[in-house]
Protein backbone atom coordinates (compact mmCIF):
# COMPACT_ATOMS: atom_id res chain seq x y z
CA UNK A 1 0.00 0.00 0.00
CA UNK A 2 1.17 3.59 -0.79
CA UNK A 3 -0.30 5.39 1.78
CA UNK A 4 -2.05 7.43 -0.91
CA UNK A 5 -5.92 7.97 -0.86
CA UNK A 6 -7.92 9.79 -3.35
CA UNK A 7 -9.08 12.36 -0.82
CA UNK A 8 -5.64 13.57 -0.56
CA UNK A 9 -4.16 16.89 -2.46
CA UNK A 10 -1.87 16.12 -5.54
CA UNK A 11 0.76 18.53 -3.76
CA UNK A 12 0.15 16.60 -0.23
CA UNK A 13 0.91 13.15 -2.45
CA UNK A 14 3.85 13.98 -3.97
CA UNK A 15 5.24 15.22 -0.72
CA UNK A 16 4.49 11.78 0.85
CA UNK A 17 5.84 9.98 -2.29
CA UNK A 18 7.50 11.88 -5.38
CA UNK A 19 7.38 8.23 -6.99
CA UNK A 20 4.18 8.91 -8.12
CA UNK A 21 4.74 12.12 -10.10
CA UNK A 22 5.66 9.73 -13.58
CA UNK A 23 2.48 7.82 -12.36
CA UNK A 24 0.58 11.14 -12.71
CA UNK A 25 2.18 12.49 -15.28
CA UNK A 26 1.44 8.93 -17.88
CA UNK A 27 -2.29 9.42 -16.72
CA UNK A 28 -2.17 13.22 -18.00
CA UNK A 29 -1.84 15.18 -15.13
CA UNK A 30 0.70 17.69 -16.41
CA UNK A 31 -0.34 20.38 -13.95
CA UNK A 32 1.71 18.75 -11.11
CA UNK A 33 2.61 22.38 -9.87
CA UNK A 34 -0.27 24.77 -10.54
CA UNK A 35 -2.45 26.21 -7.68
CA UNK A 36 -5.40 23.48 -8.21
CA UNK A 37 -3.13 20.94 -7.55
CA UNK A 38 -2.67 21.90 -4.06
CA UNK A 39 -6.15 22.17 -3.17
CA UNK A 40 -7.79 20.05 -5.51
CA UNK A 41 -7.60 16.20 -4.49
CA UNK A 42 -6.21 13.24 -6.15
CA UNK A 43 -10.77 12.14 -7.14
CA UNK A 44 -10.95 15.76 -8.15
CA UNK A 45 -8.39 16.01 -10.32
CA UNK A 46 -8.92 12.74 -12.11
CA UNK A 47 -12.81 14.10 -12.63
CA UNK A 48 -11.58 16.78 -14.62
CA UNK A 49 -8.94 15.33 -16.40
CA UNK A 50 -11.38 12.50 -17.61
CA UNK A 51 -9.53 9.92 -15.69
CA UNK A 52 -10.49 6.70 -13.86
CA UNK A 53 -9.94 6.70 -10.38
CA UNK A 54 -9.95 3.20 -9.19
CA UNK A 55 -7.40 2.36 -12.28
CA UNK A 56 -5.23 5.23 -11.25
CA UNK A 57 -5.29 4.10 -7.44
CA UNK A 58 -4.45 0.75 -8.36
CA UNK A 59 -1.28 2.03 -10.51
CA UNK A 60 -0.39 4.09 -7.52
CA UNK A 61 -0.99 0.82 -4.84
CA UNK A 62 1.47 -0.86 -7.14
CA UNK A 63 4.70 1.15 -6.64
Amino acid sequence: MSGISKEMTIGEIITVNPDVVPVLLNAGMHCLGCPASQGESLEEAAMVHGIDIDELMKQIDAL
